[in-house]
C-alpha cells in the first residue's frame, strides 16, 4: 500500500464496461510529512474519497481486482483507506 493524496476526479464519457458505474479519481503519492512524490495515478475509488483527502492505494492489479471483487477486471490501483492521520514515531517522540 501506498500513502497518497486525492487531487481530481475523471470524467470520462465511454468506459469499458467493467469500469461502468465507479468513480474514478486522481491520486498522488506523498510521504509520510505530506510532500507529494513520483507521479499522479488514476485510481478507483470504492470508498467515497474527495480531493484533499489523504488515501491509502493498492497499485497492483491482482489486489485491487480482488479488493473490488472484480479480479478478472482491468483495474490496477484502487483506493484502499481513507486516512484520517498519520503519526510518525522519531526518536521515541510522536510527532503529528
Amino acid at each position: 500500500m501506498t500513502l497518497a493524496r486525492v487531487t481530481g476526479t475523471v470524467v470520462s464519457t465511454v468506459k469499458v464496461e467493467a469500469l461502468e458505474g465507479l468513480k474514478l479519481m486522481i491520486v498522488h503519492p506523498i510521504t509520510p510529512d505530506g510532500t507529494l512524490k513520483g507521479k499522479q495515478l488514476v485510481a478507483v475509488d470504492s470508498l467515497q474519497s474527495g480531493i484533499g483527502d489523504d488515501v491509502l492505494i493498492i497499485d497492483e492489479g491482482g489486489s485491487a481486482g480482488i479488493m473490488l471483487g472484480m479480479s478478472s477486471q482491468p483495474i490496477r490501483t484502487v483506493i484502499a483507506a481513507i486516512v484520517d492521520r498519520v503519526d510518525i514515531v522519531n526518536e521515541g517522540k510522536n510527532v503529528h
